[in-house]
């Protein structure tokens, strides 16, 4: 781990881009690689047992991935870069090749069918390399890495799912899937729980 200079989270949306109504976000799933030399495991073309790493928010028990608003004097994959390190205090390799992008809304306007207030997310996966000892936000978000399994239950939200599974069958872990309603590891060590909703609602 390293400790940098004191860098501050971006606040405010006077460079939040938009796509019409829909604010733009960017996040990432950042993930490791557990090399276990007793016993190897081989994942796809990765040995070792992948971790995934998740931030907490204050009162709940659930997680989330970190993600927040990609601004207009960054690239996407930048953004996602800079919520894992505000929020999680990791770098890494970003994949610039998206894991999917979802469109999610506000718990006020999720009863409508207008796009105001809803979010347009571009998620990508992060190889961490770096873990940093304090970070921009740490006093609001916690940090944990969790086996896939642990994740699927820990998600808040239904897309955060869905962008694991993508970054899991990327990682060869999984045969490719129709849904991530449908996903059902043969080992059953990656169990995913049932959809509640066809919609997720987050908090953009």
């Amino acid at each position: 781990m390293s400790s940098p200079d004191k860098v501050v989270a971006r606040t405010g949306r006077l460079r939040q881009r938009y796509d019409n109504e829909y604010r733009l976000v960017a996040g990432c799933v950042p993930y490791r690689v557990k090399k276990d030399e007793a016993n190897p495991r081989i994942l796809g073309d990765v040995p070792g047992q992948v971790e995934v790493l998740m931030v907490s928010t204050p009162n709940r028990a659930d997680m989330v991935f970190p993600k927040g608003g990609w601004e207009d004097d960054e690239e996407v994959y930048e953004a996602a870069s800079r919520e894992a390190m505000e929020e999680a205090g990791v770098k890494g390799i970003v994949n610039r090749t998206t894991l999917g992008h979802w469109v999610f809304k506000s718990k006020s306007s999720q009863n409508s069918s207008s796009p105001r207030g809803a979010c347009k997310g571009y998620i990508f996966a992060m190889e961490v390399t770096e873990e940093l000892e304090s970070w921009p936000e740490q006093a609001t978000h916690g940090r944990r890495w969790v086996s896939p399994g642990e994740a699927y239950q820990l998600c808040r939200y239904e897309w955060m799912r869905e962008a694991l599974t993508a970054l899991l069958e990327r990682l060869s872990m999984i045969e490719p899937v129709a849904s991530a309603q449908e996903l059902s590891d043969q080992t059953s060590m990656y169990m995913m729980l049932q959809a509640s909703s066809d919609s997720a609602v987050a908090l953009c």
